[in-house]
């Protein structure tokens, strides 16, 4: 796994299960070494091929991962238990009943599953399950969230897997201890998401019976369903409808965010579902929006993606969209980590300390766990000595050099910090790119001007999850024409008879000509000053000049070159005694 802006990832154990038995089976983890989350990165090799659903146990610190395992009606479902170091505790095992649906009661005494005809219940430390209630029977998988201490959960009308993509799905709960049905119903395969102040988001996959797809908020107070603010994304053409793999409310429920195959990652004010004043910015290219979490601290949000090679697959930043930090960066690739986070694959800790984040392969049959710890405390970094630059004089088409230190408190960075560079000059401002700071701090920024008159370099440290943004720094670099020259070779004699050859030769600095250049030849002579026939110069710069003299005795040859917007001026003279 690549990454960037990060401390080194501790190589994760992989852990396997055997998995049998019949009935309920609460299954003891093998004696294996766990994957302690010493570093920022650990990681588990999930024990199933498939994937439904991730819940967090802020209480007793422990994550519950479910497979999916659909497909016939007397397939049996798992639940993995790991705690927040990626030891698995014990494994669940359903009988003939496949599980999906995840979800964790505020206290976090009981985890809710939905398994294929009821809802159960289990006992966070003791893992003894209840029915909370039979419901209709889901050959697709169900989504499953607690809102205001009720349960609600999703049961597509489908009889076989072919159906699910488009199948008929009704919201239902149990509220108050009483199966409900709500009445709520669409196409596909909903999305459930709680969030707080009593609120619940319900979004709608693309499909071939759902075109344009919502997103809509529920107030779940009081045992009610009120359906609030709703969101359709396809204007009058079609175009823009929302692809929707995932959706989360942010810490204080002011905010919404969806993660979109098409749009990648939206955020909306969570009132009337519109585009949030400040957004975020676009996911690396190549990457697709599979997943979103906020953390739980309302610091961070973590976007997940699918990418390939070292595209990332997953940013960790903050979650305030104006704050310009620079992201945690992962790009997953192979076996050790999955390629790419799967949808709706990701939930973090209450206070924020870790992030929990599902992968897959490519193919789609093998899963991991991450445990992913941003850093607790953030240094600062600040630019000394202000900025240099050489040559001294620069000259436009020719490189330049601008030169700095970034100092930055706590522990060296694994990694290399980068500053970001621009330079501004008559034609607006450009971005250069970033550059690689030494473990000295010093930085050089690399650049070749192509515009004559002053520039302005900036220098940023937009920081990243260990350190603060540092204020930026700059110098204004005054860019003059590069210079140009001509070298004359003339015989010392020559007589009028025989002519006069003279060979030179043009150069040009900086950038390149956009067409050879043409010289002027002036002769003067006692008879007075007369303006030759121009020379064009050959592609190396050589030229040659032929002349009869006229008169006898001193010659002198002028050459000149009158140069251009990028170029300075250049003239040579040669003087020839001229006999009869």
């Amino acid at each position: 796994m690549n990454t960037a802006h990060r401390p080194r990832r501790l190589a994760a154990t992989l852990l396997a299960a055997a998995l049998a038995g019949a009935g309920l089976t609460v299954a003891a983890a093998p004696a294996a070494p766990a994957a302690h989350a010493a570093a920022s990165d650990a990681v588990v090799k999930l024990p199933f091929s498939s994937y439904s659903a991730l819940a967090v146990d802020n209480v007793h610190q422990r994550v519950f991962v479910a497979d999916s395992n659909v497909g016939y009606y007397l397939n049996s479902g798992t639940i993995a238990v790991y705690n927040f170091d990626g030891e698995r505790l014990t494994t669940i095992i359903t009988n003939q009943a496949h599980v999906s649906g995840l979800a964790v009661s505020a206290d976090g005494s009981k985890l809710y599953a939905g398994l294929r005809d009821r809802i159960e219940a289990y006992d966070t430390t003791t893992y003894q399950r209840t029915t909370l209630a039979s419901v209709g029977t889901d050959y697709c998988g169900r989504e499953l969230a607690q809102s205001s201490g009720q349960i609600y959960f999703t049961t597509p009308n489908s009889s076989s897997l072919s159906q699910c993509a488009t199948a008929e799905t009704r919201l239902e709960g149990v509220v108050n201890g009483v199966p409900t049905t709500t009445g709520w119903l669409d196409y596909g395969d909903l999305l459930l998401e709680a969030g707080a102040g009593d609120r619940m988001l319900m979004g709608q996959p693309l499909n071939a019976k759902a075109v344009n797809p919502f997103v809509t908020v529920y107030d779940t107070g009081n045992g009610a369903l009120v359906r609030g603010a709703a969101r359709r994304f396809a204007d009058d053409d079609g175009k823009g409808a929302l692809d929707l793999k995932d959706l989360a409310f942010s810490a204080d429920g002011t905010k919404v965010a969806v993660a979109d195959a098409t749009a990648g990652t939206r955020l909306l004010d969570a009132d009337d579902l519109s585009d949030a004043a400040t957004g975020y910015p676009a996911l690396p290219s190549g990457a697709t929006a599979s997943s979103v979490a906020f953390s739980g601290d309302g610091k961070y949000i973590a976007r997940g993606a699918s990418a390939t090679g070292s595209t990332p697959d997953l940013l960790v930043q903050p979650a305030d969209p104006a704050d310009s930090t620079a992201p945690l960066e992962f790009a997953f690739e192979g076996s050790l980590d999955g390629d790419k986070v799967v949808p709706r694959g990701m939930e973090w800790s209450a206070d924020g300390s870790r992030l929990f984040a599902v992968t897959t392969n490519t193919v789609g049959n093998q899963y991991w766990l991450h445990i992913i710890q941003p850093p607790a405390v953030q240094y600062d970094a600040r630019f000394t000595g202000g900025l240099t630059h050489s040559p001294a004089q620069a000259v436009a088409g020719e490189a330049l050099s601008v030169r700095g230190k970034l100092e930055q408190d706590g522990p060296a960075p694994a990694e290399p910090l980068k500053v970001k560079a621009t330079r501004t000059d008559a034609n607006g401002t450009h971005e250069l790119g970033t550059f690689t700071v030494k473990a000295d701090g010093s930085f050089t920024v690399l650049d070749e001007p192509d515009l004559v008159g002053d520039a302005t370099y900036r220098v940023s440290f937009l920081g990243d999850l260990t350190h603060r943004p540092a204020e930026d720094v700059t110098t204004t670099v005054s860019v003059g024409k590069a210079p140009t020259s001509i070298a004359l070779i003339a015989p010392e004699e020559a007589s009028m008879s025989s002519g006069i050859e003279i060979t030179g030769a043009f150069t040009a600095q900086g950038k390149a000509l956009p067409d050879r250049a043409v010289l002027k030849i002036v002769r003067t002579d006692r008879l007075g000053t007369g303006t030759l026939s121009s020379v064009t110069v050959a592609a190396d710069g050589t030229f040659t000049i032929n002349d009869i003299p006229r008169a006898r005795r001193n010659v002198t040859y002028t050459v000149s070159w009158p140069g251009d917007d990028l170029h300075s001026a250049s003239t040579a003279s040669a003087t020839v005694f001229v006999t009869r």
